[in-house]
């Protein structure tokens, strides 16, 4: 039987060795679904509850293993699914290829059914690379350059194919006029580095300061050992920014967590009362949080030249891949006595985590959803993997979950979208198939589209060598991010029509799919309960019954913050007495170390 255009694509695939493929199917790819049946399912069709659900599932794998995500959708509908997944990929500099069908050639332009625009639809999220194959002959390179780019430049590319193409027999291009060839997959690989004269400049800014600060991004993820033999001859303190939680272990005294919001008071104090600082494959965008313009004297490294300069007045920007940048760079620092300088950072830190640690432990009705992170933070094993949806549970994951060992951890960092984490565990899970897996999820996120996908790891389970993946509901009945946000930045009360959830059981839910489940009501059960789901051998929903009360209160909370929720709680929050007590008892342990 004559290769069809479909067979090619997977052919293609494997040879790029592309081990699955995220995506729900459709008539527009119905030559390739079909396929997938010839080639025995190699690459494996993994099959979502919903498109969009394919792309954030193509996302945590590419964040996990450093390899391209493929995501496969239908036209029209299929690939308006994918969007919001794509443009996480795009935000996050993630490599991710989207594969969607269109109307048939003969159809285009006739308003048929399901028929899009997806030239115009695409776009923007691929903009680096977005191509329509029209004929067999151009597939090869088409296919190849998507993978490319996307390897490449860490973004989003996009093959548009025709349905009726698919099912014609595949003629590959010919060493002729108009056709285009293309070279065996292969991923190109290089390694960036700064002009040495930009080095020792760089040197020379590093090595006059006396107070040194180093920020670090998912940039240096490849490069921590020369990131803390800089911190070591420097003495300085290093931040984390949320897509760089896991650059560095928690358990470094000179390491003071995550910078923003989310952030840390030491890192606050760092940034605070530095007079230099190193940025590391960080473009964290909020730079209110960076030192004041004027104060510092700053470095910036990363690979991406277009974002140097960007967040601070940098002096020195060294467009180069981070590991290759900072061994050029080693020599030519000076071991510098900033003893005082370190020993306040250790100090800092060390009093943070004691603080954590009794802010978790802080009474609240009926669980503290600190407690839940901190309780999990001293349990994990050190291979795990951690997801993180978007909500006020985020506070949590970026405060109290210390990194250690060889965890991993990621969330929707840039687009900050709902719904990532229970598929992001997904792609995790088929990146690492023998390491197990944690989501932290709202319930909101949960409600969103987390319950369908429980249906997909239910599936797939038996695939994975080890099928522990736990998913943590935080359950309060809240979307309570937004409604801390309305309080924190709008002066506004809760708007209980905007902002409450219908109550559910999320542990019967998953019960019926088989899954291990514990609902927790009780602090004291949290210990046990990650104990139990950690311990098991099969995927696990913990479901806690959380305070939606507790306050995200960062630790540089503004007086304009902290007017704006008093204005909130004097118009007629329906848990003004409440909200006051958690948040005068959260914000008083950071005042009281050790007690």
């Amino acid at each position: 039987m004559a290769e069809t255009v479909g067979d090619q694509v997977l052919r293609r695939l494997r040879e790029w060795d592309v081990e699955q493929v995220f995506g729900y199917p459709g008539d527009g790819i119905n030559g390739i679904v079909a396929a997938f049946g010839e080639a025995g399912n190699r690459p494996r069709f993994v099959q979502s509850r919903h498109e969009e659900m394919s792309a954030f599932a193509a996302v945590g794998y590419a964040k996990f293993s450093g390899n391209v995500g493929v995501c496969l959708a239908t036209s029209g509908p299929g690939a308006i699914h994918l969007l919001n997944g794509l443009y996480d990929a795009k935000l996050d500099h993630v490599p991710v290829v989207a594969i969607v069908g269109q109307t048939a050639r003969t159809a285009m332009g006739g308003s048929y059914q399901q028929e899009v625009d997806l030239q115009a639809l695409l776009a923007d999220v691929a903009s680096a690379y977005l191509v329509e194959v029209n004929t067999a002959e151009q597939l090869p390179n088409a296919l190849d350059r998507a993978l490319r780019t996307a390897w490449g430049q860490r973004t989003v590319t996009a093959v548009i194919m025709p349905n009726d193409l698919q099912e014609q027999t595949y003629s590959p291009p010919q060493h002729e006029f108009k056709h285009v060839p293309s070279a065996p997959p292969s991923t190109p690989r290089s390694v960036v580095l700064p002009p040495e004269d930009e080095i020792a400049r760089a040197a020379e800014v590093l090595n006059s300061g006396e107070r040194v600060a180093i920020l670090v991004g998912q940039g240096a993820r490849n490069a921590a050992h020369e990131v803390s033999q800089v911190a070591e001859l420097t003495g300085a303190g290093v931040a984390k920014a949320l897509l760089g939680k896991d650059v560095l272990s928690d358990e470094l005294p000179y390491v003071t967590g995550s910078i923003g919001l989310l952030g840390t008071r030491p890192t606050y104090e760092l940034m605070r009362d530095c007079d230099t600082l190193l940025i590391v494959g960080s473009n964290m965008p909020y730079s209110q949080f960076l030192p004041e313009f004027g104060q510092a004297r700053a470095v910036q490294i990363d690979v991406d030249a277009g974002v140097l300069g960007m967040r601070y007045p940098t002096e020195v920007n060294l467009a180069g891949e981070a590991k290759a940048t900072l061994r050029a760079l080693l020599p030519q620092l000076r071991r510098k006595n900033a003893a005082s300088w370190r020993s306040g950072i250790e100090s800092s830190v060390s009093e943070w985590w004691d603080t954590m640690r009794q802010q978790a432990m802080l009474s609240a009705e009926p669980v503290n959803p600190q407690r839940v992170v901190h309780e999990l933070s001293v349990r994990l094993p050190e291979d795990a993997i951690i997801t993180a949806d978007s909500g006020s549970s985020t506070n949590w994951f970026a405060r109290n979950l210390r990194i250690r060992g060889r965890m991993r951890a990621s969330l929707s960092g840039t687009l900050a979208t709902m719904g990532a984490g229970v598929p992001y565990a997904i792609g995790a899970k088929f990146a690492h198939p023998d390491r197990p897996v944690v989501a932290l999820v709202g319930d909101g996120a949960m409600q969103m589209n987390g319950l369908a996908e429980l249906l997909t790891i239910a599936r797939y389970r038996e695939l994975w060598d080890d099928q522990r993946l736990v998913v943590c509901v935080f359950h309060n009945d809240d979307l309570n991010q937004v409604t801390w946000e309305l309080r924190a930045m709008g002066g506004a009360p809760k708007f209980e029509e905007s902002q409450t959830l219908p109550d559910m059981s999320y542990a019967a839910f998953a019960a019926a799919l088989g899954f291990d489940t514990v609902s927790v009501d009780d602090p004291e059960q949290l210990g046990p309960a990650w104990e139990r789901v950690l311990g098991g051998r099969g995927p696990a929903l913990l479901d806690v019954r959380c305070d939606p009360e507790v306050p995200p209160i960062p630790p540089h909370a503004t007086l304009e913050q902290m007017t704006s929720t008093a204005e909130a709680l004097a118009k007629g929050d329906p848990n003004t007495w409440h909200v006051l007590m958690q948040g005068a008892k959260t914000k008083l342990q950071e005042f009281l170390p050790g007690r």
